[in-house]
């Protein structure tokens, strides 16, 4: 054998080697890739279960689930009233509107407190609902906040004036755009948790209530086309405290009611009808009141049960004229934690 022979032949091992060299390299990057993402994940694991379970929280009487993930679906069924009265012309008037009631199925998932959900309104795919409503909520431990639009356009209701019959108030002739805010600050917010009646994201363990800071603001801009046109607009921001408690009455068991009071402080309302702008000057006491019920219950990781919000505004004076604001919703939930 030639030493060129001999040459090419160690060429040959030597590209077969370097061949199986980076096939290995590729093996094991492909092999380490999964291994740091997975580290990564787990990182990013702990990092969210340490912020989840970190709290200075009294743990014999609310406590986080064991389980970081959990899946829920709702039943949500809500509606609007809006009434009004006063005087015209020495006459007592009084009229009742109500707004058609909105049912949505919704599906959630959350993992160590981070949560994102589906709804559907069964009726407005049918094109049975036309109305347009956004409900968005956050129940912390010491802070929490409802925000809810609507805008509806299907009231029906009835008018009475002094001396007159009734006046039945067909569809489409009221739009109503409306906007509640609320918010609420906890003060025992060791022992009491809006989340484990709201969110579930807390289990509460044993009775216990809080006195509470609350703000509330509420926007309205109401549209009547009937005999008369008449166009509403008014913007009122109020603050207050009050009360929330939740009852432990057996393991398993939770029931909260909470009431938050708030004085209005600032007011900008005003009203034409026809041609005539009608003053609507501030009276006292004018309020933004919300409250809140919930029952609960929990059998291992399965829990169940209903909630509801409710909103209520009142406006004016009924010598002259008075408007009162009625929002609530009503929720049945089921939940699986994992």
């Amino acid at each position: 054998m030639t030493l060129a022979d001999r040459m090419t032949r160690t060429d040959r091992l030597l590209a077969r080697k370097i061949r199986v060299a980076a096939t290995l390299l590729v093996v094991l990057s492909n092999l380490a890739l999964p291994l740091s993402a997975q580290n990564i994940l787990l990182r990013i694991d702990s990092v969210l279960s340490a912020g989840y379970h970190k709290g200075n929280i009294d743990t014999a009487y609310i406590m986080r689930p064991k389980t970081k993930w959990t899946i829920k679906a709702r039943y949500n069924v809500s509606g609007a009233k809006v009434e009004s009265e006063g005087m015209d012309n020495g006459q007592h008037f009084k009229a009742e509107l109500l707004a058609d009631y909105k049912s949505t199925l919704s599906m959630g998932i959350s993992y160590l407190g981070f949560s994102i959900s589906m709804a559907l309104n069964p009726a407005k795919l049918m094109g049975k609902y036309r109305d347009y409503e956004l409900n968005i909520n956050s129940y912390g431990k010491r802070f929490g906040w409802d925000f809810i639009y609507q805008d509806a356009r299907n009231f029906t209701g009835w008018h009475d004036h002094e001396g007159m019959e009734r006046i039945e108030l067909p569809a489409d002739i009221l739009s109503v755009k409306t906007l509640n805010l609320n918010a609420y600050y906890a003060f025992n917010s060791r022992r009491f948790s809006y989340p484990a009646a709201f969110s579930q994201s807390y289990i509460q363990r044993r009775s216990a209530g809080s006195f509470l800071l609350a703000a509330s603001g509420m926007g309205q801009h109401a549209k009547l086309d009937w005999e008369q046109k008449m166009d509403l607009k008014m913007t009122n921001i109020g603050i207050g405290a009050g009360y929330g408690y939740n009852y432990v009455p057996a393991q398993g068991w939770l029931l909260h009611i909470s009431a938050l009071p708030t004085i209005i402080v600032y007011s900008n309302t005003s009203m034409t009808f026809g041609d005539d702008r009608i003053p609507l000057h501030y009276h006292f006491p004018e309020a933004i009141i919300t409250g809140r019920g919930a029952a609960v219950r929990q059998s291992g990781n399965i829990f169940y049960g209903l909630s509801m919000v409710y909103n209520f505004t009142n406006i004016g004076k009924e010598e002259s004229f008075t408007i009162h604001n009625q929002k609530w919703r009503m929720r049945a939930f089921f939940g699986l934690r994992l």
